[in-house]
């Protein structure tokens, strides 16, 4: 799209239940984000109305059939309910399977609208992976379910906080699984997704770190012989390939490394390895974003906090930082604008 226009950002609500309503509504009281983009909710017009009176903010929620059109009063937040939710089936702070299914739905029709091209990206508020499950979903994430139902060959999730980027080899996988996927033809399908958007997002030849699975990168195979066997063989032909792929680098290391600047992404080996020191260095701010989806999609990297669900003191700085991130991709200058 021109570089010029305002990028229309689908924003899905989340679990109702849960802060995904109190977030989104705080971040669309920014005036940034009517200025950068036309946002349309995806989710519930109570849940949100309710948000609104919970925050005090000086919105009005607007349920609309046009999501084409939505977006262009920044008093006004335009909703497309698709009506699969009852107001009686929202218990604020409690699991329930009606919620978790119909925050799946609107990740569906989200992604729909992404497809058709009515939306340029999207951004998105938390699921509750356990009411996903309790609703009988499979796939009980984002990436999951958009992966199924675009059909993408290779998804990966990548973390961010400041200048810290971190693309996971697993995601939602025990770790027991996760150890499972340390394969060298699996690194090297992430090795070479993460390059390709790097490069399409303005970094010419990224440099990109590897982390080991085992501590101090097996210590010669005292530790483990994943190193050897799998990592270091796909790291050799990554770069027999033109990739400028560095490990594998021992895991207590590499991220200070890259936060120094010396990697401009890390590939982590399964979830906490890559989550942890993303949140230790950025709580707040730390996002979510997919690569090789045929669409942006961009998310908070927070969960539903049914702790807090309800008093208004939820932080919405990640829904923010999503929305904006998801601008900046839709508007095609990747990570030079964020």
């Amino acid at each position: 799209m021109p570089s010029n226009e305002k990028p229309a950002i689908a924003i899905t609500m989340g679990d109702p239940c849960g802060i995904g309503p109190e977030v989104v509504v705080k971040a669309l009281a920014d005036p940034r984000v009517y200025s950068s983009c036309r946002p349309v909710v995806v989710g519930n017009t109570y849940a949100m109305q309710q948000a609104v009176r919970l925050t005090g903010l000086p919105l009005r929620i607007r349920e609309t059939n046009e999501p084409s059109a939505a977006g262009l009063d920044p008093k006004i937040v335009d909703v497309v309910d698709i009506g699969n939710l009852n107001p009686e089936d929202i218990t604020v702070g409690q699991i329930s399977p009606a919620c978790g299914k119909a925050a799946m739905e609107w990740v569906t029709r989200a992604g729909e609208l992404a497809m058709a091209g009515t939306v340029n990206g999207l951004a998105t508020a938390p699921l509750n992976k356990e009411a996903a499950s309790l609703a009988g979903y499979q796939s009980i994430g984002h990436m999951e379910l958009l992966q199924e139902m675009t059909g993408a060959k290779t998804v990966a999730t990548m973390l961010l906080a400041k200048n810290l980027r971190v693309v996971h080899l697993t995601t939602h996988r025990s770790l027991r699984v996760a150890c499972d996927y340390v394969k060298k033809g699996r690194i090297l399908d992430y090795l070479q997704i993460t390059h390709d958007n790097f490069v399409r997002w303005g970094f010419p030849q990224p440099r990109i770190g590897v982390a080991a699975l085992n501590p101090h990168g097996s210590d010669g195979g005292l530790l483990g012989h994943e190193e050897a066997q799998e990592i270091a063989p796909a790291v050799a032909e990554a770069q027999q390939r033109g990739i400028k792929a560095v490990g594998p680098v021992p895991a207590d290391i590499i991220f200070h490394q890259a936060i120094q600047g010396r990697y401009d992404a890390v590939l982590a080996m399964f979830h906490d390895q890559g989550h942890i020191p993303v949140k230790v260095y950025g709580f707040e701010e730390s996002i979510t974003a997919n690569l090789g989806l045929p669409f942006v999609r961009t998310s908070v990297d927070h969960g539903t906090a049914f702790d807090i669900a309800g008093k208004g003191v939820a932080d919405a700085t990640s829904m923010l930082e999503a929305i904006r991130l998801a601008v900046a991709l839709a508007k095609g200058n990747g990570l030079a604008d964020f």
